[in-house]
């Protein structure tokens, strides 16, 4: 379904009836990420939103450059969303971008989130001290800042170097599909030009503020992630003022929910069913 916001028009997934699981993806992926958590979850008696975010999919690409795409419009959308859709309060489940944009709805609205699940990108302090081995595998969050020069590389020889970069992601080719409309590339990229400048991967004193005490915290870390270490979502437990948990699921990529669906299921409903 299509739904209209002040900004921008959203292309949203609804199903199921009960308890509601706000389902956040991140780049360069759509609401088709969560397919296999949507039918367990409805099918166990939950209700499902799963959005594809502003610059995704067929959501709407705003102009206006980086600025369009802050992690903060995104949360800006998500509580319009609930709003539109009649939900106080949800749990919440974020991958990849999608977990730092449910973390910074958590720190704002708490009293909207019942509990908070992220998958493979833990807290951003968590990250950023997760040592040189975290730096190296986050090379290309650097070229991104490049606007232009990364299009061209990501884009050359049939996005030959996005392939690349996806690997092991099952649905490379309808990504890439995706990446190829007028303005999606650069869209998709906004994100990091906005919200992961040099200036905060590499920057001195960042305000780290912790996940509030109220909202129970999941993490969840697959073994085979190639753009993560394991450290940089171990370590959120030291910025979540509440309970937190940590799960590693074996024999999976960065796409976990898609090479592990029934793990991360399980994982899933075990933890909401707590909360």
């Amino acid at each position: 379904m299509r739904v209209e916001l002040s900004e921008v028009t959203l292309d949203v997934e609804v199903g199921g009836e009960g308890p509601a699981v706000l389902l956040v993806h991140g780049f360069p992926d759509s609401h088709h990420l969560w397919r296999h958590q949507v039918a367990a979850l409805n099918a166990a008696g939950f209700q499902t939103v799963a959005p594809t975010l502003r610059g995704f999919g067929a959501s709407d690409r705003p102009e206006g450059g980086p600025e369009a795409y802050h992690p903060g419009k995104h949360v800006g959308d998500l509580i319009e969303l609930l709003a539109h859709l009649g939900l106080d309060r949800v749990h919440l489940v974020g991958h990849d971008w999608g977990s730092g944009i449910a973390q910074g709805l958590t720190q704002f609205f708490p009293d909207r989130v019942r509990s908070l699940s992220i998958l493979s990108v833990g807290h951003l302090g968590s990250v950023l001290g997760a040592g040189w081995e975290q730096k190296q595998r986050s090379w290309y969050m650097l070229l991104f800042q490049l606007a232009g020069v990364a299009e061209d590389w990501l884009a050359r020889d049939d996005f030959a170097n996005m392939r690349e970069m996806l690997g092991e992601h099952p649905d490379a080719e309808s990504v890439v599909e995706q990446l190829r409309a007028p303005g999606a590339l650069t869209a998709a990229l906004n994100v990091y030009r906005a919200g992961l400048p040099a200036e905060v991967q590499f920057g001195a004193g960042l305000p780290l503020v912790p996940l509030p005490e109220q909202v129970p915290v999941m993490g969840v870390w697959s073994t085979g992630d190639r753009f993560l270490t394991e450290r940089s979502m171990s370590g959120t437990g030291e910025y979540v003022a509440g309970s937190w948990r940590y799960e590693r699921v074996e024999d999976a990529g960065h796409w976990l929910q898609l090479d592990q669906p029934e793990m991360v299921n399980e994982l899933l409903l075990s933890f909401l069913k707590e909360n």
